[in-house]
């Protein structure tokens, strides 16, 4: 159980953060870069969340539940990635159950027929606006895996997550009815 009875610690005060396994790290590194894009889309889904209801609305809550784990399989660096109760790490389960709500709201969308603007509704906007910040997370966890290990899970739970939020724009969009269509070199 977290309990906070002080936000501030000054401990950060030299530029560094500190890990779960209790070493420090630079601020402006890869992995505190990567940990804080997921705090953003964390963030940005929070904004979506305010506007959703019903069904929806409690796999929103699940995600950002699942981001919260993602930002501490984050700042447990090594090569372990097998969950324990002193280690959270993402599990390969939390990738799939994307899979099947991605699947399940694909059932009843119209099919696409061209690119999408972000847009529509101002719910499908705010969701659109997740998605892209959820794929510069995936930009900054690929680039934090080129120089050290990252769980696979989580790679593939953070690319399944754009994945989720661009189908459930398009389901709160009248199931893709209500989708902006991006018409190629229309304005030239």
């Amino acid at each position: 159980m977290v309990k906070l009875n002080r936000i501030y610690t000054r401990t950060g005060d030299d530029g560094t953060t500190g890990l779960v396994d209790g070493s420090r790290c630079p601020k402006h590194s890869a992995r505190i870069h990567a940990m804080g894009l997921v705090d953003e889309a964390n963030s940005a889904i929070g904004l979506a969340a305010v506007k959703i209801s019903g069904a929806p609305g409690v796999e929103i809550t699940r995600i950002q539940n699942d981001l919260f784990d993602l930002g501490a399989d984050l700042a447990t660096p090594g090569d372990d990635f097998e969950p324990s109760d002193m280690v959270l790490r993402i599990v390969q389960a939390q990738a799939e159950w994307l899979e099947a709500r991605i699947d399940a709201c694909n059932e009843k969308l119209e099919p696409l027929t061209s690119f999408i603007l972000p847009g529509g509704s101002e719910l499908a906007a705010r969701l659109h606006v997740a998605r892209a910040t959820t794929r510069a997370a995936e930009r900054a966890m690929v680039a934090l895996a080129a120089q050290d290990p990252v769980n696979p899970a989580a790679l593939a739970y953070i690319n399944r997550l754009s994945d989720y939020l661009f189908v459930l724009a398009r389901v709160v969009n009248d199931n893709g009815r209500a989708d902006v269509k991006w018409v190629p070199g229309a304005n030239r």
